[in-house]
């Protein structure tokens, strides 16, 4: 299995995670100043800090998988050898 969809499952499962806890929350007005709690609510599930920041991060992930796939349908062989050096530890330009 690719790395780049591993990172890609994470990525998404972490969104989806942040997405349910924004849902969650109470639309609540009365916040305080004073407490630890509602500053952190404040400052980042407030405003979907997290939530944007995965969804920016999901589409990343997508486009370096898409380049990924456009350099191993366009260049094969080359794609391979990489793959193959970078498994076993060796410098792909000593052989290319």
């Amino acid at each position: 299995m690719s790395i780049l969809v591993v990172n890609q499952s994470v990525i998404d499962a972490f969104a989806s995670f942040f997405l349910s806890l924004i849902l969650v929350k109470s639309k609540t007005t009365g916040l305080s100043r004073y407490s630890s709690y509602d500053q952190f609510m404040c400052r980042f599930l407030v405003p979907e800090k997290p939530l944007w920041s995965m969804m920016v991060t999901s589409t990343y992930g997508i486009v370096i998988m898409t380049l990924s796939r456009y350099v191993a349908v366009i260049h094969p062989l080359k794609y391979k050898i990489v793959r193959l050096c970078n498994a076993v530890n060796i410098n792909p330009s000593s052989i290319l």
